[in-house]
């Protein structure tokens, strides 16, 4: 028997290896074009066990797992060679949502689970932009963060326990431990003692060092989250499978914890003309609380304004509601001197009635007039939507309206300390501003300091593929420089492993894959991402389509 009849017959799921299902499964939103040997849909959890035992008592034949849901990686996570399993098709279940808490499959629709859960008045706000086309499973998988990530922090804050199928093969509970219950799992006999066994060893006789290591921004999703294991009294392996890009195991099911949103917000609009207030200013509004503190430049707003026809569609107006909307914008546009701000910054205030939000964001303007920078309270939530359509809505409007060019996500998810940001702005643009070629655009959390820069490429012309390593290089010595991380909320996949080693050192790094065998030491789950990275491998496997997978 082939490979698909010998997994068609242990499975109850279903096997495919036709061309289109394979060519449809070799994209994601990476760069990355890479060909899998079959795609597997588990019907349950029997079917996730018998898959993994099958590769781990198959070793000749060098296959592994890579699990996949939405598909809306940046960084070529869910590619492989070998086996893709979609958790989309049959682990989509929401089994409960009630006392603040949810149980769910990872392969739930995250825009599906939203609704649902709002039926309660209930939230899980650590969702990415994404959020209409991605799934539960990855958000865990990523460390998902987005807009809300300055109020509620990211996915790492909100899984409770998981379920997760292991290298032997065995579903296992993953929660918070008191040192009693650690005790108890480090006694027992086989791979779960022996696990708990050697990661609490690893962990303890490198605190001081993991300490050191971990990122002092508010964000991070490179590496292995090692530093958040053990906090002298729980020991909480959660913290370390999430954000660990399914290398680790297969999640079989999550409990997350939810909030309670506030039902009104007004947004407070500022325009900036150049960087030289942003940092002091940013700091300010900090101060204010702002739920979300989103941003865009004159690149992204450009962009917009080119490609109008799009946002009227996905503000379900017409061009002459639109353009009402829109005359503040043009009235500020001539008190600029017909120049576009180089920076719109969206601050988010929130509260129990509309009155309250608006005084709150009132309060910040006026305290932030000493800077001099044109700033609006929205009115109403339509007047909001159009600013933050712009902001949710770039990256896919980009990859589907750049003739001969397409999205580039390489350097798409820098992080820096906020009170930095009116130094390293300037010198990040000096970096851009070199290579003339490039075209790009610059959104993100600016009161995280995170930014996603978005270059537009023809990767046809092998000298533009011959840009990414040396710019990567440039932009991430710049990142270090002012202790940030090169991804707060994307993570490492195809694109960052190989220079994990420049943000960590040999040391750490040496952790990352002594915490890999300890978990998977056949390397069953997901192998290159994490751990074993390879540049030329990664440059080897750009896709050469400018056409965006839809």
């Amino acid at each position: 028997m082939n490979l698909k009849e010998e997994l068609t017959a242990i499975l109850k799921g279903e096997v495919e290896n036709a061309p289109e299902t394979l060519a449809a499964y070799s994209k994601d939103a990476s760069l990355f074009e890479v060909r899998p040997r079959l795609v597997v849909f588990p019907k349950d959890t029997e079917d996730v066990k018998s898959l993994v035992l099958f590769v781990k008592n198959h070793p000749e034949e060098k296959l592994s797992l890579t699990c996949r849901s939405g598909g809306t990686d940046m960084t070529g996570g869910p590619l492989t060679e070998s086996i893709v399993v979609d958790m989309a098709r049959y682990f989509n279940n929401i089994f409960e949502i009630k006392n603040s808490s949810a149980r769910v499959q990872p392969g739930v629709w995250y825009r599906d689970f939203e609704k649902e859960a709002a039926e309660q008045n209930l939230l899980l706000p650590c969702y990415p932009a994404s959020k209409d086309i991605c799934t539960l499973g990855g958000m865990v998988a990523n460390n998902s963060g987005g807009e809300k990530t300055l109020r509620y922090g990211k996915t790492e804050n909100y899984v409770m326990e998981l379920k997760v199928v292991l290298q032997d093969g065995k579903e296992y509970i993953v929660k918070p431990l008191s040192l009693q219950e650690l005790k108890e799992k480090m006694a027992l006999s086989g791979f779960e003692g022996e696990l708990y066994q050697k990661l609490f060893t690893l962990v303890k006789e490198n605190e001081s060092l993991l300490n050191l290591a971990k990122p002092k921004v508010s964000k991070n999703s490179a590496g292995y989250y090692l530093w958040n294991i053990w906090n002298g009294e729980t020991f909480d392996v959660t913290k370390l499978l999430v954000g660990s890009q399914g290398t680790l195991g297969i999640i079989t099911e999550i409990i997350f914890k939810l909030v309670t949103p506030k039902k009104h917000s007004t947004l407070l609009v500022l325009f900036l003309y150049n960087f030289a207030p942003l940092a002091e200013l940013t700091n300010t509004l900090l101060l204010h609380r702002p739920e979300s503190l989103e941003s865009y430049d004159d690149h992204t707003l450009r962009f917009a304004m080119t490609h109008i026809a799009d946002f009227i569609q996905l503000l379900k107006g017409s061009i002459i509601t639109l353009a009402f909307q829109f005359i503040p914008e043009f009235l500020m546009f001539l008190k600029g001197g017909f120049k576009l701000p180089k920076l719109v910054m969206l601050a988010e205030f929130t509260g129990d009635s509309k009155e309250g939000a608006r005084k709150k964001a009132s309060a910040a303007k006026k305290d932030l007039t000493r800077f001099q920078v044109q700033m609006r309270v929205t009115r109403t939530d339509k007047e909001a939507l159009k600013y933050l359509t712009v902001r949710r809505q770039s990256f896919n409007l980009l990859r589907h309206h750049v003739k001969g060019k397409r999205v580039a996500p390489f350097i798409d998810d820098i992080i820096v300390p906020p009170n930095t940001l009116g130094e390293f702005l300037p010198k990040l643009q000096y970096i851009l501003a070199r290579y003339k070629k490039i075209t790009y655009t610059i959104v993100g959390h600016v009161g995280d300091g995170n930014f996603h820069i978005i270059p537009l490429m023809n990767l046809k012309k092998e000298e533009n593929r011959a840009v990414i390593v040396p710019l990567m290089e440039q932009v991430h010595k710049l990142v270090f420089q002012y202790g940030g991380s090169m991804t707060a909320e994307h993570n490492d996949g195809i694109i960052r492993t190989p220079f994990l080693e420049d943000m960590f050192g040999k040391e750490v790094v040496q952790l990352f894959l002594q915490t890999k065998q300890i978990f998977d030491a056949q390397q069953i789950f997901n192998p290159g991402k994490k751990t074993g990275g390879d540049v030329d491998y990664a440059l080897a496997h750009v896709s050469l389509q400018n056409k965006p997978r839809t």
